[in-house]
């Protein structure tokens, strides 16, 4: 990682990519470009410039991030490094934790229903067959 100049600033996507939300770079321009991500309260483009000391909003499916950006990279690096570079809001950590209980909280429908035994299969078996040929009255 690069040490963060006196121009701190960089590219809305890059910062993306570096702080490890996306894959590529283009799915985060992507990302941008469908209006999930907001600088400052504002629609931001793929181009925009990120300082230190910006919030960056970010909707990733049902989540919502708020963050609060530390440093700029324009490396991508590990794990760690990549959370040198953002602080996360205690209201997005907690919105994030109340999700997480949600989805742990309700049952699976595979769990419930389970997988078919032989006998469920062969029932539907009988059920599925069928004849291509017509059959007289």
């Amino acid at each position: 990682m690069h040490e963060p100049s006196s121009t701190d600033r960089l590219r809305l996507d890059k910062w993306l990519w570096a702080a490890r939300f996306y894959k590529t770079r283009s799915l985060s321009a992507d990302e941008i470009a469908k209006g999930r991500v907001s600088v400052n309260g504002q629609p931001a483009k793929p181009s925009r410039e990120v300082h230190a000391g910006d919030t960056i909003e970010l909707r990733l499916g049902p989540l919502r991030r708020t963050l609060i950006v530390k440093a700029v990279s324009t490396q991508r690096g590990s794990a760690t490094v990549a959370q040198a570079l953002f602080e996360e809001t205690a209201e997005s950590v907690a919105a994030r934790a109340r999700l997480a209980a949600e989805r742990h909280a309700e049952p699976a429908l595979a769990i419930e229903q389970g997988r078919p035994t032989k006998r469920d299969r062969r029932q539907l078996a009988d059920w599925q067959r069928w004849s291509a040929t017509i059959e007289p009255d």
